[in-house]
């Protein structure tokens, strides 16, 4: 049976994650504004569970329809056959938002939404109590300017939890996050690359993941497999497909941070990542390292700085960075960060930015590319 799918994506790479499923042959791909869509069937949702690097997670949507009104938030909710999903001791938690809609109170649309899955799932199963003691199947609702969506979370903890990251330093990057800069860096790990701020190692990792086809759901599991309405052993069979294409080879990939503990911890998720023994982890100043010259790569997620001090500390960071790094005309320089004057502080205009989220911080991906003679 064939659903409609929406991927959810942090601003700014909803692009990303539409090629990353053209590439691998998914049907009928759309762009919207903050999530993609695709068609196809439920072992099509285990496949963009397991590979997809730059989306959120996968939402199974179940209808869309107009709901000005309590009542027709119900009958909406309602007439989705939900007996065709969930079974009478399946649990079904309710979360989901209200945007620029008249029925505006979270909490009562939530109370709407599980009253009408309860009084259909009663009807059709023939009881009177709903025990919810079995598989999670966590239903979400979106009402923006008066049209409602329904959707079954088919991945549980976000996307960007691969697995691996069980610690991190106070200032870490989300790992669709890192993995949708390296995309737009176009690193394929037949060059040097280099992150020297690397915190917890999350843009060194997400590199040589994706260089080793390593995919970045193969180590976790996913809500939906625990599911009844369709054969869950499609997991096992893609995770063994997508072993048998891992590589596992030493990458000029260089993960490196002054401060000890963020070595420690980088070389921890580099090996529960798969990629220990593929990279290079190592404690180093940023301002003192030696960076290649030739035909390389830095992508890097520096301090932004949130009081003054730090502020000025983080700038100081940049004008070195900068300085250190002007004369190297072929390394091509990712870096990301909130300072709106960064470019100033660096030395040099941005061949082309990209405004993306690092979580709630609103970013800026400064990106050099060009010689600076051109």
């Amino acid at each position: 049976m064939k659903y409609d799918f929406v991927v959810p994506c942090l601003m700014g790479t909803e692009s990303l994650a539409a090629d990353e499923l053209r590439y691998h042959g998914f049907g009928d791909v759309e762009t919207e504004n903050g999530r993609v869509v695709f068609v196809g069937d439920m072992a099509e949702c285990a496949r963009a569970n397991i590979l997809l690097r730059c989306g959120e997670r996968v939402l199974l949507r179940l209808a869309s329809f107009e709901a000005r009104t309590f009542e027709e938030l119900f009958q909406g909710v309602c007439a989705i056959a939900w007996e065709d999903l969930i079974g009478r001791d399946d649990a079904f938690p309710v979360k989901g938002y209200s945007l620029e809609s008249q029925l505006h109170s979270v909490p009562a649309c939530q109370s709407i939404v599980k009253k009408a899955v309860v009084e259909r799932l009663k009807e059709h199963h023939g009881v009177q109590w709903l025990e919810e003691s079995g598989d999670r199947y966590q239903i979400q609702f979106a009402l923006n300017r008066d049209r409602a969506e329904i959707f079954l979370d088919t991945s549980g903890e976000p996307l960007y939890k691969r697995g691996y990251k069980q610690q991190s330093n106070i200032a870490t990057i989300r790992e669709t996050l890192a993995a949708s800069m390296v995309k737009l860096a176009r690193y394929r790990g037949r060059e040097d690359f280099i992150d020297p701020f690397c915190g917890s190692g999350t843009i060194a990792i997400e590199a040589a993941m994706a260089s080793l086809n390593i995919m970045p759901g193969i180590r976790r599991s996913f809500d939906c497999e625990q599911w009844g309405f369709y054969d869950v052993r499609v997991f096992d069979d893609l995770r063994e497909e997508y072993r048998e294409g891992e590589r596992r080879e030493k990458l000029p990939i260089v993960a490196v941070d002054i401060d000890p503990e963020c070595v420690a911890i980088t070389k921890e998720n580099a090996r529960r990542a798969g990629v220990g023994d593929c990279i290079e982890v190592r404690r180093g100043d940023a301002l003192k390292l030696e960076y290649p010259a030739e035909r390389a790569t830095l992508i890097t997620n520096p301090p932004y700085g949130q009081r003054m001090l730090d502020v000025e500390q983080a700038r100081g960071l940049y004008r070195g960075l900068g300085k250190r790094t002007a004369k190297l005309e072929g390394l091509k320089k990712y870096i990301i960060t909130s300072d709106p004057q960064f470019e100033t502080c660096f030395g040099r205009k941005a061949d082309k930015k990209r405004k993306l989220y690092n979580g709630m911080i609103r970013c800026d991906l400064y990106m050099y590319f060009k010689s600076s003679g051109r």
